[in-house]
């Protein structure tokens, strides 16, 4: 077989994303024939022993490509293991059959849809800034949103010394004691949404991701998943 990149290899094998796999490398937890990888570093698949966190990462030429989506629940964090033994959204999918992980993040504190695939090349697209699938958010915030605040959310804001790009805002359900809102964001930095609400006097009591471009959570009970649609599939690779 020629020569490929090392973290290509490790997307291809299903065990994280090539973005994944190069802060791994960088963190000296992927060895090659029993030395530290390096950036860049290329393999011979086959040839090569390649070792994560002391287990062999092998291409499986029969393995079948997964997508599911799922419905996080809140408390549970968006990666396959944490060191601080808190919940991860690995043990939801623990029946999927194969191994599979996420497409981008939901914060521990946020719920609704997450997508995670076995696909690396896939994954690796999706998660690309070039890629502009709109994420569309409700976000419920304490007490009734004003004129004001709503045209606050939807300009232009420095978030992190960063000017994120402006969020198409409506309102969903207006009461006297909550707001809910539909906010469609473009990029997602770290804990934007929050930090939007944060500056424009809004407190959050709950954050669900309800879609990602026409892919919709739908009926999913909160902790559950199941398998993507084959048109579902061919949007995202299309995207």
């Amino acid at each position: 077989m020629e020569e490929i990149r090392l973290q290509k290899f490790i997307s291809t094998a299903g065990i994280m994303s090539r973005r994944a796999a190069e802060k791994e490398i960088e963190a000296g937890r992927i060895k090659v024939n029993g030395q530290p990888a390096e950036l860049g570093q290329k393999i011979i698949p086959g040839k090569d022993r390649v070792t994560y966190k002391g287990k062999p990462v092998e291409i499986k030429q029969n393995d079948r490509k997964v997508y599911i989506m799922l419905n996080k629940p809140r408390g549970y964090v968006t990666t396959l293991s944490d060191d601080k033994s808190r919940k991860c959204v690995a043990e939801l999918v623990e029946d999927v059959g194969t191994r599979v992980y996420p497409v981008g993040r939901l914060d521990m504190d946020s719920e609704g849809l997450l997508l995670l695939t076995n696909d690396g090349d896939l994954a690796n697209k999706l998660m690309h800034p070039r890629h502009r699938i709109p994420k569309i958010y409700h976000v419920r915030v304490k007490t009734e949103i004003t004129p004001e605040q709503l045209k606050a959310l939807g300009k232009p804001m420095i978030i992190d010394d960063y000017e994120i790009l402006p969020v198409a805002c409506d309102i969903v359900t207006r009461k006297d004691n909550y707001t809910v809102i539909r906010m469609e964001l473009y990029e997602g930095r770290n804990r934007q949404i929050r930090k939007m609400c944060e500056q424009t006097g809004l407190e959050i009591t709950k954050l669900q991701r309800v879609a990602i471009g026409s892919i919709k959570l739908g009926d999913i009970p909160p902790g559950n998943w199941r398998h993507l649609t084959k048109s579902q599939v061919d949007y995202l690779k299309k995207s």
